[in-house]
């Protein structure tokens, strides 16, 4: 009787293989959360910007960005009077308005340009008054608006947050309720106040 010798893998080898597969693993879960964590101060910044740079315009100028009636006289702006607001102390229009408006909601974005408190074009491109709304780290729109979500005076709005990022923002900077406090969370651009959702 011929005995062969059977080749395989001892019992140590297959302990170090599954060792090197779980600190991949792992090596992969905590990348992807630092990637999370990176995001999330990213949005944070960006709120925290757009908020700066109000107040500077305000403080340099006595006026909201978006709604100085004077901006033109300030600046070379592309419409001329167009571009001014009406100084009646409130931004308005929608926050995600659609490129091309000229709602005091974007023109924030082109008196914010002019005064150099944030970087762009101030010139008119294809999609209208001083470029582009800026894009937050998700690639949705960033927007002021003073008459959404179910606060009051001026609002921060962002579009594009995944609910889980929207859940973690509202939990480290505010109250954790998505429907409640200075953070809130809509599914629509139009929030009410009554039926905030974050989708996991």
């Amino acid at each position: 009787m011929n005995k062969r010798q059977q080749a395989g893998f001892t019992l140590i080898e297959i302990a170090i293989v599954l060792v090197i597969i779980g600190l991949l693993l792992g090596g992969v879960l905590q990348g992807q959360e630092l990637i999370t964590t990176a995001r999330v101060k990213n949005v944070t910044n960006d709120f925290n910007g757009v908020s700066a740079s109000i107040y500077a315009y305000q403080d340099r100028y006595r006026a909201l960005p978006g709604d100085d009636a004077n901006a033109n006289t300030r600046f070379t702006l592309p419409d001329g009077a167009n571009d001014n607001g009406d100084s009646n102390g409130t931004i308005a229009g929608a926050w995600s308005n659609a490129s091309g408006s000229s709602n005091e909601t974007r023109q924030v974005w082109l008196h914010l340009r002019a005064a150099q408190l944030i970087a762009g074009a101030t010139t008119n491109g294809a999609d209208g008054e001083g470029g582009n709304q800026p894009q937050n780290a998700f690639g949705g729109l960033v927007g002021v608006d003073a008459t959404n979500v179910g606060l009051t005076g001026l609002v921060g709005c962002m579009g594009g947050i995944p609910g889980r990022i929207a859940t973690i923002l509202d939990t480290q900077g505010d109250d954790g309720a998505s429907d409640t406090g200075s953070i809130r969370v809509s599914t629509t651009n139009n929030y009410d106040g009554a039926t905030a959702t974050a989708s996991a």
